[in-house]
């Protein structure tokens, strides 16, 4: 690159080289669900769910968070609207409400479990 600088009056030309710098990097990221360095605390087992037989029958995670809140289990009856479980992300808390009342059939999370997008949370008879 050349550039005009003047010094007391006086220009000169000079020539300039210039190096790419590297982008930056955000290093490594350790992520532990459940634990803190404090608590020393065993994470939530994972838990299971069968795969299911009717899409209309489940309720999947519209978000990917940790699950802070089940407030309903296998058995209850719901209805349209009713908090089920609260998820949160990026720390904002997220209420989960069921899309059509029921009877519960399956809670596919536990607190303190981590759940991607897509995933089924809960299941209805």
């Amino acid at each position: 690159m050349k550039l005009k600088l003047t010094v007391d009056g006086t220009v000169y030309d000079v020539v300039v080289e210039v190096e790419e710098e590297p982008p930056p990097t955000l290093g490594t990221f350790v992520q532990a669900y459940g634990v803190t360095p404090t608590s020393g605390a065993a994470p939530a087992a994972p838990t299971t769910m069968r795969a299911p037989a009717n899409e209309d029958k489940v309720l999947r995670a519209p978000i990917s968070g940790t699950v802070t809140k089940v407030k309903v289990q296998a058995g209850d009856e719901v209805e349209s609207g009713a908090t089920l479980l609260v998820l949160e992300a990026m720390k904002m808390e997220t209420e989960i409400t069921a899309p059509r009342g029921g009877r519960i059939a399956e809670v596919g999370v536990a607190p303190g479990e981590p759940v991607s997008g897509g995933q089924v949370l809960v299941q209805w008879e």
